[in-house]
């Protein structure tokens, strides 16, 4: 009995041993939401009504802070879109009380934007018959925006944002404002 009770005391305290050990965890699982720094974004709603594609990347410098660039192709030169690349650089200050996973929540952005585009301009000649032509431009402009960024324990976010720039630097052929904004989805890497 007393060899029976011994072996029965080894084999558990073996069993519960093994328990206390650390499962085996692939490097992918042991980086959790709390290290991951790298954001990539497509703006949603440019894309499906404009064939126009933005892509953003945000780098999270902290819970508060993070800073990083859009850059804006448009596929469609017949569409009435403004803007044809467009290069946004972007620091972006976050105010949610809860840190959970850090930069998310509200949030206010200031940016500068390079960009290149068209403008149309309608005239009539001297037989008073109407035309319209597209004119080139370039601009810079610097602005503000404001959104709200939710963000899955997985790493999926899904952004708003709008915005609006004063055009600087720019000849008569640019528009005094420029538009930024759209819904992004995403992942944070």
């Amino acid at each position: 009995m007393k060899k029976f009770s011994l072996l029965l005391l080894l084999v558990s305290s073996v069993g519960f041993a093994q328990n206390l050990e650390e499962p085996k965890m692939s490097l992918k699982e042991k980086k959790n939401i709390f290290d991951r720094k790298h954001e990539l974004k497509l703006g949603a709603i440019k894309l499906l009504t404009g064939t126009i594609l933005e892509v953003t990347y945000e780098y999270i410098n902290s819970t508060d802070f993070t800073y990083g660039s859009s850059v804006l192709f448009n596929l469609d030169s017949q569409n009435d879109y403004p803007e044809d690349i467009s290069i946004t650089p972007f620091a972006r200050f976050y105010f949610s009380e809860s840190k959970e996973y850090g930069a998310k929540g509200f949030f206010v952005e200031g940016f500068a934007k390079f960009f290149t585009g068209k403008y149309y301009v309608n005239g009539q000649d001297v037989n008073f018959n109407y035309y319209e032509y597209q004119k080139k431009f370039a601009a810079a402009s610097v602005g503000l925006s404001l959104g709200k960024k939710w963000i899955n324990r997985s790493g999926f976010v899904f952004e708003t944002l709008i915005g609006a720039g004063r055009n600087i630097g720019a000849k008569g052929n640019a528009p005094d404002a420029s538009f930024r904004g759209d819904l992004f989805l995403g992942y944070r890497f």
